[in-house]
């Protein structure tokens, strides 16, 4: 009988502090001219009191649920789906940033007041504020090139979300490690060469393209084969198990990332495209543009 009385105060204490917390979040906005609020669905229980307290202030949602209730719809200037993963506080509000940055909701030069917390006990306990062309080591190279080389969203949120399920989940509670390069596919066909039999060949485009989600088992499969996966800037997978062939050794790179590193840098060094590596070794996520990394996701312990 205490416990859930315990359990009965905790939760009003949580939905008190959540409260609070979205009240701070909107007065901070107004008071620093912020573009918006950044704000993940589960931590919203009455879209309609946030609703009466937003005013004019600009409300980007994501989302672990798949979609965004009708209801909040209205409310949001935009919103991102994330994989249902627990990847830190940190890594999730990289996540919905980068994601609405490709869609083009969110600029470089906005100023955005981000709110995170405990996702089990659906408590808001953190407000973080981000100028985007200044702050983010979100961003660790100081360019947003990315934004130029992504071209169409939908696709890149896609292989970035396999990328992530391979890091988090593995291959049959293995370790997976592999590279996904997205776009400019003829100069990447160019620097690179076909290392097996290419699984995709021959394929019809339709039964290849990494949006469709039945799709999603056989690229697992194939990831735990060395090369890399080629996806075409409309989603269509060209090819798996590819060699890259530009060097990145002259490439300023940390010391310990591996070959796949080294061939990601290299081949976004000399194309425009962009290339998400799944790091074997530590689960980690990074994604390179122009020769760079500019952004990793680590894998929650």
């Amino acid at each position: 009988m205490e416990e859930k009385v315990q359990k009965r105060v905790e939760a009003g204490d949580g939905r008190h502090l959540t409260k609070t917390m979205l009240k701070t979040a909107v007065e901070l906005s107004k008071e620093l001219k912020a573009s918006g609020i950044l704000l993940y669905t589960e931590f919203l229980a009455d879209p309609q009191e946030i609703g009466q307290w937003l005013g004019e202030r600009s409300l980007i949602l994501a989302t672990r649920d798949g979609e965004v209730e009708e209801a909040l719809q209205p409310l949001a200037k935009g919103w991102v789906r994330i994989p249902p993963f627990d990847f830190g506080r940190a890594a999730m509000t990289k996540l919905a940033l980068l994601l609405g940055l490709s869609k083009g909701f969110i600029r470089p030069g906005d100023r955005l007041i981000c709110l995170s917390g405990s996702f089990r006990y659906k408590t808001l306990d953190s407000i973080v504020v981000v100028d985007v062309s200044k702050e983010l080591e979100i961003f660790s190279s100081a360019q947003l090139s990315l934004l130029e080389d992504i071209g169409r969203p939908e696709v890149f949120e896609a292989v970035l979300g396999i990328a992530l399920e391979l890091a988090r989940e593995g291959r049959e509670g293995r370790p997976v490690g592999t590279i996904f390069v997205l776009g400019d596919h003829e100069r990447v066909l160019q620097f690179s060469r076909q290392m097996i039999i290419n699984p995709f060949g021959g394929l019809p485009e339709e039964e290849r393209n990494i949006l469709d989600p039945h799709l999603k088992e056989s690229i697992k499969e194939f990831a735990a084969i060395d090369g890399a996966f080629i996806v075409r800037d409309d989603g269509v997978i060209l090819c798996a198990g590819r060699h890259l062939d530009a060097a990145g050794e002259d490439l300023q790179l940390p010391k310990g990332w591996g070959s796949r590193h080294l061939a990601a840098a290299g081949i976004t060094n000399v194309t425009k495209a962009v290339a998400i590596v799944v790091s074997e070794s530590t689960g980690a996520v990074r994604i390179f543009s122009r020769g760079k990394s500019f952004m990793e996701i680590e894998k929650e312990a």
